[in-house]
C-alpha cells in the first residue's frame, strides 16, 4: 500500500484484519476452488461442527432454544458456542460479518447459566439465545462504521437501546452483520469489509441494506437477527436469502441511539426507519415482537409508541380471514414467476376455505415517487462528508447514482409532507372490500423480479411504499425457483408502464439475461396489514405460512 493511497485503504486493511484475527484457527474452513454456486450445506460438511452443534444450529430456531435452555437440555454456553463457530463458517463463505464478539458472547453466556443455577429462573423470554445484529446497532466498545472508514475505529460509548432491551431480557449478542455504503444501496457492499455473498447462489445479490444479516440467517449462523427498513432493507434480504423478515410500523421497535450516517435531528422530517426481525421461523419474528413490546420501552424512549403485543390487533378471530391480494403497485408488472407464485398462493389459500378478494388501489402507484422525493431531501450531503474525511470514493453501483443535491427548504419539505398526508388518506380504502367487510391483510409481491443477479436490483417500490404508509409488512418464503419456472413467458403484448417496467421486463428477456440464475434461488410473497398492528400482521402470515407449508415440498429447513 502506497504512502499516497488516500485513508480509506489503510482503515479497511486494519479493519479487515482484526475481523479475520477473531476468527479462531480451528474455526477455519478451505472453500473449494473454485467455489460452488450454493454453499447452503456446507456448515454440515465443514467438520468443524460437533454433532450436538449441528443438531443446536440446524434442528432449532429461537423459540425451541430458548425453551430447550429453560429445560436444561442445553446450556446458554453450548448454544452460544455453537453460533459462534456456524457465524465464523457462514462469514468465511458469504462476507457477512463486521463487528465479531464471541469471547463477550461465551462469557456472557457462562454467566446467563451460573445464575440460573444459583437462583432457578431465567433472565428474560430469550434466556440465552443468540441474536446478531446489523451493523447499524451501536454496542458498547465495538465500532458502528456501516461500511464507511471514517466511522471506523471509533467504539461506542453506549448501547442502542435495543440492544439494552435485549441483554434485559436475556439474549446473547455475538456478531453483527455487513451492510451497504451509505446504507443507500440493495446490494450489500461497501469499501470496508467488502460485499455480501448469497449463499443460495453466488451469482444473485444478497439484498440490503440487511444483507448480512439474511446470509447469515440463511446459514443458521443466526436464528434471530435484528435490522432496520426504511425502502425495503429487512424485506428484501429476507426475500433473497429464503428466510423470514418483518418490518413493524414506525415506533413499535426502539430505534434510539444508531449509526445511520444521517445527520442527527433529521429523523422527524424524513421517513423513518424502523428496526425489526429477520430470523429461521415466523414464530422468531413473534417472539422478538413480543418481548419488545412486554419491555415497555416507551418509558424509556418517547420515540416508541405504547401497546403491548396483546393490543397490536388480531386477525379472522370473529369470522373466517379475509385475505386481500394486490397484483400489481400500477408502476412496475411483476414478471412471470412472480405473478405465479402469488397466484400459487392464492389458490392454496382458497382450497383451504380462506377467502381471497382482489385488491385494486390506484393510488399506490404515486407513492415510489413521493419516496424518492423523501430520500432526496438532504441531498445525501451528510453521508458525502463522512465519504470525503478519508478519500472513500462510492461503490460501483452507486457512483452514477449518488450525487449531492440540494436540501429541500421548508415550502418543499410542507409540500411534501401534505402529499403523504392525502396520500395516507386514500389508501385507507384498500382495507375494505366491495361489501364492506375489514380485509386482515394483503398479499403482494416483495419485488416485481426474483432474486436478480448481483447490482441488478430494479426497484424498491413494492416495499417502500409501505414504509411511506406506515403499514407493517413481512416476507414470507414460498418455494424455490424451479426448471418449470423457466419457461413462463409474458401472457400479453401491453407496453411498459414506464422506465421502471421497461427495465424489469430486461430480467426476464432472454436477450438481456440467462433465465438459468434464477434457479434454486427463493421465491416470496409480502403480507400486509394496517398501521401499528403488528400482531395481526403475524396472525395473518402465520396462517398463510401453515398453509403454504402443508401443500409445498420446501427442500431447506422450515420450523
Amino acid at each position: 500500500m502506497s504512502s499516497l493511497d488516500p485513508p480509506y485503504k489503510a482503515i479497511a486493511t486494519r479493519k479487515k484484519a482484526k475481523q479475520n484475527a477473531l476468527i479462531p484457527p480451528q474455526w477455519r474452513i478451505t472453500v473449494p476452488h473454485p467455489a460452488p454456486l450454493s454453499v447452503i450445506s456446507f456448515p454440515h460438511r465443514s467438520y468443524i461442527l460437533t454433532p450436538l452443534e449441528l443438531e443446536i444450529t440446524s434442528q432449532h430456531d429461537a423459540t425451541s432454544l430458548a425453551a430447550a435452555i429453560g429445560s436444561r437440555t442445553y446450556t446458554a454456553h453450548a448454544v452460544a458456542l455453537a453460533f459462534c463457530k456456524r457465524a465464523a463458517i457462514a462469514h468465511q463463505l458469504t462476507n457477512c460479518l463486521t463487528e465479531i464478539f464471541f469471547d463477550d458472547a461465551l462469557a456472557r453466556a457462562k454467566f446467563l447459566d451460573e445464575e440460573y443455577a444459583r437462583t432457578g429462573k431465567t433472565l428474560g423470554p430469550l434466556h440465552g439465545v443468540p441474536v446478531s445484529l446489523k451493523d447499524t446497532f451501536k454496542v458498547r466498545g465495538y465500532d458502528a462504521s456501516i461500511g464507511i472508514a471514517s466511522l471506523a475505529e471509533n467504539p461506542a460509548q453506549e448501547n442502542s437501546l435495543l440492544v439494552d432491551v435485549l441483554l434485559q431480557q436475556g439474549a446473547v449478542l455475538y456478531c453483527k452483520t455487513n451492510v451497504p455504503q451509505t446504507l443507500m444501496a440493495l446490494d450489500s457492499d461497501n469499501n470496508v469489509f467488502g460485499r455480501v455473498l448469497n449463499p443460495h447462489n453466488r451469482r444473485v445479490t444478497a439484498g440490503g441494506s440487511t444483507g448480512g444479516e439474511g446470509a447469515l440467517v440463511a446459514l443458521r449462523g443466526s436464528v434471530l437477527g435484528v435490522g432496520t427498513d426504511v425502502g425495503g432493507s429487512i424485506r428484501i434480504p429476507a426475500m433473497c436469502n429464503g428466510v423470514y423478515g418483518v418490518k413493524p410500523s414506525r415506533g413499535r421497535v426502539p430505534f434510539a441511539r444508531q449509526e445511520t450516517g444521517s445527520r442527527p435531528g433529521g429523523a422527524g422530517i424524513a421517513l423513518n426507519a424502523s428496526a425489526g426481525p429477520i430470523a429461521a421461523s415466523l414464530r422468531d419474528c413473534e417472539l422478538f415482537l413480543a418481548t419488545v413490546a412486554g419491555a415497555r420501552s416507551w418509558e424509556r424512549d418517547p420515540e416508541v409508541v405504547y401497546g403491548g403485543w396483546e393490543e397490536q390487533g388480531t386477525a379472522g378471530q370473529e369470522t373466517k380471514l379475509l385475505v386481500g391480494v394486490l397484483w400489481s403497485d400500477g408502476v412496475i408488472q411483476p414478471l412471470p414467476p412472480v405473478k405465479k407464485v402469488l397466484d400459487e398462493t392464492v389458490q392454496m389459500l382458497r382450497s383451504e376455505g380462506i377467502e381471497v378478494v382482489e385488491l385494486h388501489a390506484p393510488a399506490l402507484k404515486e407513492c415510489p415517487s413521493l419516496v424518492d422525493k423523501f430520500y432526496r431531501m438532504g441531498g445525501a450531503n451528510y453521508m458525502f462528508d463522512l465519504l470525503e474525511k478519508t478519500g472513500e470514493p462510492l461503490t460501483e453501483w452507486l457512483g452514477p447514482r449518488l450525487k449531492r443535491g440540494k436540501i429541500i427548504k421548508m415550502g418543499g419539505l410542507v409540500a411534501i409532507h401534505a402529499q403523504k398526508e392525502a396520500l395516507e388518506a386514500e389508501m385507507l380504502k384498500i382495507w375494505t372490500d366491495a361489501k364492506g367487510r375489514q380485509i386482515d391483510a394483503f398479499i403482494c409481491p416483495v419485488a416485481p423480479h426474483p432474486v436478480p443477479p448481483i447490482d441488478r436490483w430494479n426497484s424498491v417500490g413494492y416495499t417502500s411504499s409501505f414504509v411511506l404508509l406506515d403499514y407493517p409488512a413481512g416476507t414470507l418464503p414460498v418455494r424455490e425457483f424451479k426448471e418449470e419456472d423457466l419457461h413462463d413467458e409474458w401472457t400479453d403484448d401491453s407496453e411498459p408502464l414506464g422506465s421502471w417496467d421497461e427495465y424489469n421486463r430486461t430480467l426476464w428477456d432472454k436477450n438481456s439475461i440467462d433465465r438459468r440464475v434464477y434457479l434454486n434461488t427463493p421465491l416470496s410473497i409480502q403480507v400486509v396489514a394496517p398501521r401499528l398492528q403488528e400482531r395481526r400482521l403475524l396472525q395473518a402470515m402465520s396462517i398463510i405460512d401453515d398453509v403454504v407449508k402443508r401443500r409445498v415440498d420446501i427442500p431447506h429447513a422450515r420450523l
